[in-house]
């Protein structure tokens, strides 16, 4: 049974919570030039492998950049707005020059500012690293708990979040000085993108905003989905087995991500099978030698910081034995992606999915994971 969304809710803030208190490493900072080589031309112009099933080694997703780009629509906002949000709260907002958008992946500020309200943010969560957002205060604490003073020290007049943050008492506080607060849905995959930029753009006002950013991010995944088929093995057989593993490696936490968790949307966007799902895998829930060895994944998907907490493959290789029965450890098949990027999905989708098909595809033709860094 699928766990329920409050379950999968507990696991996620479980998880980040503990890599938080263990201090496996700093998230790139913001503002960094993360260029990667090759961004931007087409999958098929890269240097593709015969077999994304047999390729071996390290590679890294990165994205051309850490900006998004807002939609031309420039409408004023309409306000005040009245939305229900999706707690069920009736929620009035009556101003938007001093907007907080925070969650646990980033997802909401980058929403915010393919909107074209960028410039209306006032603070940022630890996983916002968009360009245009290093010197904005971070307001969660030990990585991802709401500080209630700090956040008030902005004075927003509307918060942007969803329940990833807690805890709920101090929305509440924030509600009792008369600021807004919106609750937006938590579900990150790719087919609920559009669903999302409508919640966040009917709460600012800005609905035409939002029509004409799900219509550029529609056709972005579109066109990133052409570039992607045209490289993917036909034959089911043929296709990448992939597994998506997160890993703090100081907190001893080894997850695996299966149906339902988001990561099997990205497995399936790049033309892979996610194995997780295959063997009855469903949410996110502790990893076991038994369930890696039925998996039998080709690759292993990770977030950076995680495949550096264990010393890189060799150390994942190391600390999961399990992992050298399976192809995908044999080959030293693991493609790794920034914490703050891989799970966030909104207007960053279309450039992630190619990201991952380049490492998948063309792992030549994309920076390398080689080097292992040291756990702090």
């Amino acid at each position: 049974m699928i766990p329920s969304r409050r379950t999968r809710l507990a696991l996620i803030s479980a998880i980040v919570l503990a890599a938080a208190l263990t201090g496996c490493g700093s998230s790139t900072a913001p503002g960094a030039d993360p260029t990667c080589p090759d961004a931007a031309t087409a999958l098929t112009a890269l240097d593709l492998v015969p077999d994304a099933r047999t390729a071996t080694g390290p590679s890294t997703a990165c994205l051309a950049s850490n900006g998004v780009v807002a939609v031309d629509d420039t409408t004023a906002p309409a306000l005040p707005v009245t939305v229900t949000d999706a707690e069920g709260t009736d929620v009035t907002v009556t101003d938007a020059s001093r907007i907080l958008p925070i969650d646990i992946s980033g997802t909401i500020a980058a929403t915010v500012f393919a909107l074209g309200l960028g410039d209306n943010v006032v603070g940022r969560d630890s996983s916002t690293d968009l360009a245009g957002t290093e010197d904005l205060p971070v307001v969660t604490n030990a990585g991802h708990t709401l500080n209630a003073e700090a956040i008030l020290q902005l004075a927003p007049t509307v918060v942007l979040t969803d329940a990833t943050l807690g805890p709920k008492e101090v929305r509440q506080q924030l509600r009792d000085a008369g600021i807004a607060v919106v609750v937006v849905s938590d579900d990150r995959r790719l087919d609920t993108t559009d669903d999302l930029i409508a919640e966040i753009a009917a709460a600012l006002g800005v609905p035409s905003r939002g029509d004409a950013l799900i219509q550029q991010t529609d056709a972005e995944i579109a066109a990133a989905r052409e570039q992607i088929e045209q490289v993917t093995p036909p034959a089911e057989s043929d296709k990448p087995r992939m597994l998506f593993l997160y890993v703090r490696g100081n907190a001893n936490i080894y997850y695996i991500f299966g149906a339902d968790s988001g990561a099997d949307s990205l497995i399936e966007a790049v033309g892979g099978i996610d194995v997780a799902s295959e063997i009855g895998w469903e949410g996110m829930k502790p990893m076991t030698a038994e369930a890696l060895v039925a998996a039998q994944p080709d690759v292993i998907v990770m977030m950076t910081l995680g495949l550096e907490s264990v010393g890189g493959v060799d150390g994942l290789l190391e600390r999961i034995p399990a992992l050298l029965q399976t192809p995908a450890g044999q080959h030293r098949r693991v493609i790794d992606m920034a914490d703050t990027q891989i799970l966030s999905f909104g207007p960053r989708s279309p450039e992630i999915i190619l990201a991952l098909a380049r490492a998948l595809y063309a792992p030549t033709d994309v920076a390398s994971a080689s080097t292992p860094m040291p756990t702090p």
